[in-house]
């Protein structure tokens, strides 16, 4: 027999045996899912378990469009946030989580629905030499999460990660401060120290902040005394030259 039927009847032999198979799983995977409410959700639940995200959007779209006005299909408004969530696509799950939000403002899941906006900001945020503009998005989602929800229990773990956040842009304003002072901008240095010292207190850089500030202080005194210097010496120079007619 030839080699290549040979092969072609394993495969099919494989493919055909009955029991709990990858192929009968594959096939169950694949079916299509009855237009029932139940049905879409439980279908999308259990795609999202097993880290089948886009199927689990699939249903939960499905699901939402098609019943809108069933209770399920809130739920299937957060799954769909949820599964863009946990496949990293953070863009797309804020779009849907602030959507739910906007929508259902007396939902008793926005307590939650805050958070995830926060986090998804949160899990954009960049190193401290680099732009903050995640960072203080993060931290207002946070605080507008305290401020309307402070018994949740969200609001607790959000209170932890927006001192993280806060640390990061104090860490981020020395960060550029030190830099300004190392190339003698000491005026840029100063408006730096000076905004941080107001800001952010108590996160750990008061003490590194304050003799930053003082030692700014002395350099843009020196400056200022040395132009104040220069300027003097170049109107005597001048007066002198203008006394003996040169000018």
């Amino acid at each position: 027999m030839h080699r290549k039927t040979w092969i072609f009847i394993l495969l099919v032999s494989a493919l055909t045996l009955s029991g709990c198979g990858w192929w009968k799983d594959f096939r169950t995977r694949n079916k299509p899912v009855p237009n029932v409410p139940e049905v879409l959700y439980q279908s999308g639940v259990e795609a999202y378990q097993e880290g089948r995200y886009k199927r689990a959007i699939e249903h939960f779209t499905r699901l939402k469009e098609q019943h809108p006005l069933h209770p399920l299909a809130l739920m299937a408004e957060l799954g769909i946030a949820d599964a863009h969530f946990s496949d990293e696509n953070y863009a797309e799950a804020d779009l849907a989580y602030t959507d739910f939000l906007n929508l259902h403002p007396t939902h008793e899941s926005i307590p939650y629905t805050m958070y995830q906006i926060g986090i998804c900001h949160y899990n954009q945020m960049q190193s401290i030499d680099r732009d903050q503009t995640e960072t203080a998005r993060t931290a207002k989602d946070f605080e507008r999460l305290i401020a309307k929800y402070p018994k949740s229990r969200f609001a607790l773990i959000a209170e932890k990660k927006l001192q993280e956040c806060r640390q990061r842009l104090a860490e981020h304003e020395f960060f550029i401060g030190e830099f300004y002072f190392k190339r003698g901008k000491y005026e840029a240095a100063q408006m730096r120290f000076q905004f941080l010292a107001k800001n952010y207190p108590g996160v750990g850089l008061d003490y590194k902040t304050s003799v930053y500030l003082a030692e700014t202080k002395k350099r843009l005194e020196e400056e200022k005394a040395r132009l104040a210097k220069g300027g003097a010496k170049k109107k005597e120079v001048t007066d002198e030259y203008r006394s003996i007619g040169v000018w």
